[in-house]
């Protein structure tokens, strides 16, 4: 059976571009036809286009090429567990921003490769790790400092109409209807009565 090489593509949103990644897996060799896109987020391995790669296209003797490491997850645990899964498979992982790791090395020296790639496993695993760590630190303040500055999130709180109370005693009375009292408040029917079960 042909070994086969595949490239493996991911951005966080639709809205992302993945040119740059395809650009650098064409440049390495890779035919188009046999690189994988996924346009979903990096926080776990469920991805369909990644998953449909690993289960039914990568065969032992085939090899797996991404650009960088966080292509295939941002987290170091994932990270691992994936590369250990792979291996376990029989296939071998390039990762082109890693020089190490597009070497050739014979089988009595793949001790060698396996080595080099558990070292740059952690460090980069860490280091995508606390990337990620740190933009929801950098959210979590922005939202903090809006907070602090008076800036509401989510949809404006509907506003009681100034005249509520005395078109309310009306209903309340029975001297007019709902449907009269949203006429005399300029009041769509939904929101009519969530201000009434607010008010209650």
């Amino acid at each position: 059976m042909d070994k086969k090489v595949f490239g493996y593509a991911r951005v966080s949103t639709k809205k992302q571009a993945e040119d740059r990644q395809i650009e650098a897996l064409l440049e390495y060799g890779i035919e188009e036809r046999n690189i994988i896109i996924d346009k979903e987020s990096g926080r776990d391995m469920e991805r369909n286009g990644y998953q449909s790669l690993k289960n039914a296209l990568l065969r032992r003797g085939d090899t797996l090429v991404i650009k960088e490491l966080d292509r295939l997850s941002r987290n170091k645990a994932d990270i691992k567990a994936e590369l250990e899964s792979l291996k376990s498979m029989g296939v071998s992982v390039r990762i082109l921003n890693i020089p190490t790791t597009l070497a050739e090395f014979s089988e009595d020296q793949s001790w060698i490769m396996d080595m080099v790639n558990n070292i740059l496993i952690e460090v980069l695993g860490s280091i995508a790790e606390d990337e990620r760590r740190r933009i929801h630190q950098r959210q979590r303040e922005g939202i903090d400092c809006a907070l602090d500055k008076g800036i509401v999130f989510g949809r404006p709180q509907i506003q009681f109409p100034e005249n509520w109370q005395c078109v309310m005693e009306q209903v309340k009375n029975k001297e007019i209807t709902s449907v009269t009292a949203m006429e005399l408040l300029n009041l769509k029917k939904t929101t009519y009565y969530k201000l009434r079960k607010m008010s209650a």
